[in-house]
C-alpha cells in the first residue's frame, strides 16, 4: 500500500532501509486540534497593530516561530524589519489573545497512535514552533508518559524554524538517530518542507483547510486525510517500513 512512497524515498536519498526507531511529530494540527484558535489569535491581533494576515493565510505559516511570522507581515507591508520590541510585544499579545480560546482538544487518533508507539519501543520526539509555555505544559496532562522534555524542539531550541531543516535535524540530534531512522509527521506545508529538507521520511496529515495538494506540493512522501486515518494506517505502514530493513 505504501510500498511505491517508501521505495521513492530509498532512491532520493540512497538508503537503503528505514530502520525505525524514533517518531517526530509537530504539535498544533497534529496532536492538538488548536490551529482555529491559533488562526483567529494571529488575524485579531495583527489588524489591531494595523498588519494584514487572514484566518487562511495562518494556516500556510504554521511551523515557522512566531517571531519569523510577525517579521514576514511586516515586511511585506513596511519593506523592512520590525523591531525586536515590537515582534516581542505582538507576539506576547498573540499568546493571550489565543489563551482566550478553550483548551485545545487533542486531535482524534493522535493518543492512540502514540500509544502504538510507545509500546514498540520507539521514541517519541515533539518538534514545534510554538514556544506558548501553556500549550506545552499540557501536552502532560493530555498526552501522559508519552514526551520527555529531552525530546523536545520547541522555539527556544533553534535559531531557524521551519521551512528550515535545523528543528528536525535537532529532533534527530535528542532522538541519537540518523534521517533514516525516523519519520515526521506534519500538517503544514512549512514544516513539511522542514522534515524533507532533513532528509527524514514525512507523513502529513491534513487536519485543516488546506487542500492536501499543497502539503504534497511541498514534498510529503505520504499523505493521509487526518490524524485518525494515520492511526488506522499504522500497522500496516509499519509493516512496510520493517519489510525495508
Amino acid at each position: 500500500m505504501f510500498e511505491s512512497s517508501i521505495a521513492r524515498y530509498l532512491k532520493k536519498h540512497g538508503h537503503p532501509n528505514i530502520a525505525l526507531k524514533a517518531t517526530l511529530f509537530d504539535m498544533d494540527g497534529v496532536l492538538f486540534n488548536s490551529m482555529p484558535y491559533h488562526a483567529d489569535a494571529w488575524h485579531t491581533v495583527m489588524e489591531r497593530h494595523g498588519l494584514h494576515l487572514s484566518r487562511e493565510e495562518a494556516y500556510l505559516h504554521e511551523g515557522r516561530t512566531g517571531a519569523a511570522t510577525i517579521n514576514l507581515v511586516y515586511q511585506r507591508q513596511y519593506g523592512c524589519n520590525a523591531t525586536p520590541e515590537l515582534i516581542e510585544s505582538i507576539y506576547d499579545e498573540k499568546s493571550r489573545e489565543f489563551n482566550n480560546h478553550p483548551e485545545p482538544e487533542r486531535m482524534p487518533g493522535a493518543w492512540e497512535v502514540l500509544q502504538k508507539i510507545k509500546s514498540e519501543g520507539l521514541t517519541p520526539v515533539l518538534v514545534t514552533g510554538s514556544g506558548q509555555h501553556s500549550l506545552l505544559d499540557r501536552l502532560a496532562h493530555n498526552f501522559p508518559d508519552i514526551f520527555d522534555r529531552d525530546h523536545m524542539v520547541t522555539a527556544f531550541d533553534v535559531k531557524y524554524g521551519k521551512p528550515n531543516p535545523e528543528p528536525y535535524l535537532m529532533g534527530l540530534t535528542k532522538a541519537g538517530v540518523q534521517a533514516n531512522q525516523a519519520i515526521v509527521v506534519e500538517n503544514a506545508p512549512i514544516g513539511v518542507q522542514a522534515g524533507v529538507a532533513a532528509g527524514i521520511f514525512t507523513v502529513a496529515v491534513n487536519t485543516g483547510p488546506l487542500d492536501g495538494k499543497v502539503l504534497t506540493d511541498a514534498g510529503a512522501d505520504l499523505l493521509f486525510p487526518s490524524m485518525q486515518a494515520f492511526c488506522d494506517n499504522w500497522e500496516q505502514l509499519r509493516k512496510e517500513l520493517k519489510m525495508t530493513e
